[in-house]
């Protein structure tokens, strides 16, 4: 049953966006665009601007404006139409492109604290649309596909008079909201997800070339979403609807990831780490991608236990029912690996069993005492690196040359 439910929820989805298109295309007036048309643009636009809130929001915020007939008209269009928004957005968005650009060829340490801004950018900017734009953008829907049944009833309510108002003249556009913004806004939410873990890859590569190769395949995926939904609405639409399914079936990964780069982003703006203490015992922490029967960034509490075994508990998506496992390795072989940014705990022969969020960095000698790990603190990650080129060119190699 569980191996069916995704599959299930998948179809659902399709069925639900496709549904109302026949009836919607059944009461539409020859002088009005179709709602069935314009649902499909719907589709498409909530996914673009899931994919880059900023981008997606500012792009659609100045072809609103670009489309609008005149200066009246241009007044009544939402606030993410004027120019007072979407100029300046569109110059975040060219400065976070230039940054990426420069990355590629730019040590790790100068980029890595602009791609934590820009995080927290785009977390901003996606409660904002989701918040704002999204609902907005699904309200104008609703009254589209309504407004048009009420006008093909019109001729029956001026002839006629009240005993004659037909039940389809009456305005059920916020009953329409009750169902087309909740259902936008998920639409919206399980894309954002996916597209929000790049920027938390971005956060964990140490190479700027990676960066830019995960943004350029986001940037070309929106590009060929607005292009395919500008030559085809249908086509768009049906592409947005293959993004959702892919969106929905790595939602737990994303959300893992989602959690990381949030703790990753607040630890490291508020400069946590000089008001933290380790705990001796009782941690939060992330798992590796080595830790038995455990999603890799899994976001829980790593636990010393009486008879000296350690333990790892965790709630699935946060709320769910509590899990532990025990970690299967002995802690005289655990050590802490000390990184630039952020630190790890590792084992030579399993790999990194757990991530430190960057809170911990500096208190690594306190994490080695509360769990008694017989591995000690060593270098690693860029660190490790550093560590290396040093003995290389200089340092430890160079004695030894000399002697």
């Amino acid at each position: 049953m569980k191996r069916i439910t995704p599959l299930f929820l998948a179809a659902l989805l399709a069925l639900v966006t496709a549904g109302p298109l026949p009836a919607a295309e059944a009461a539409k007036p020859a002088a009005e665009k179709s709602p069935g048309v314009a649902l499909a643009g719907t589709i498409s636009t909530v996914t673009g601007i899931a994919i880059s809130p900023l981008l997606g929001t500012a792009a659609y915020g100045a072809y609103l404006n670009i489309a609008a007939k005149d200066d009246a008209a241009r007044a009544k269009l939402p606030w993410f139409a004027h120019w007072s928004f979407f100029l300046p957005a569109l110059l975040i968005v060219g400065v976070c492109a230039a940054k990426d650009s420069l990355g590629a060829v730019l040590p790790p340490g100068f980029k890595k604290p602009l791609d934590v801004l820009e995080t927290v950018e785009n977390k901003a900017s996606g409660l904002v649309a989701a918040g704002a734009v999204i609902p907005l953008t699904m309200n104008t829907l609703s009254k589209l596909m309504v407004g048009t049944k009420a006008a093909a009833a019109g001729p029956a309510l001026a002839s006629g008079g009240l005993a004659m108002i037909h039940f389809g003249a009456i305005d059920f556009s916020w009953l329409l909201d009750l169902l087309t913004v909740p259902f936008g806004v998920a639409m919206f939410a399980i894309v954002w997800m996916a597209s929000h873990a790049i920027n938390v890859l971005i956060l964990l590569s140490p190479w700027g070339a990676i960066d830019a190769a995960l943004k350029g395949m986001r940037t070309a995926l929106l590009g060929l979403l607005t292009l395919s939904a500008t030559v085809n609405p249908w086509v768009g639409a049906a592409l947005s609807i293959v993004v959702i399914i892919i969106a929905y079936f790595v939602a737990g990964w994303a959300f893992r990831l989602t959690v990381f780069g949030s703790v990753f982003c607040w630890d490291f703006f508020t400069l946590r780490r000089h008001r933290f203490t380790p705990a001796d015992n009782n941690n939060r922490l992330f798992t590796g991608a080595n830790l038995t029967d455990v999603p890799p960034r899994t976001y829980g509490r790593l636990t010393l236990r009486p008879d000296g075994a350690l333990e790892f508990g965790y709630r699935p998506w946060l709320v769910l029912a509590e899990r532990n496992t025990v970690v299967p390795v002995e802690k005289a072989r655990i050590a802490v690996g000390k990184g630039l940014f952020f630190s790890n705990i590792s084992a030579e022969a399993t790999g990194t069993l757990f991530l430190l969020p960057p809170r911990y960095h500096g208190h690594e000698e306190a994490v080695v005492r509360a769990y008694q790990l017989g591995g000690g603190v060593r270098d690693a990650g860029l660190r490790r690196a550093w560590s290396v080129l040093k003995e290389l060119f200089g340092g430890a190699a160079a004695k030894t040359q000399v002697v």
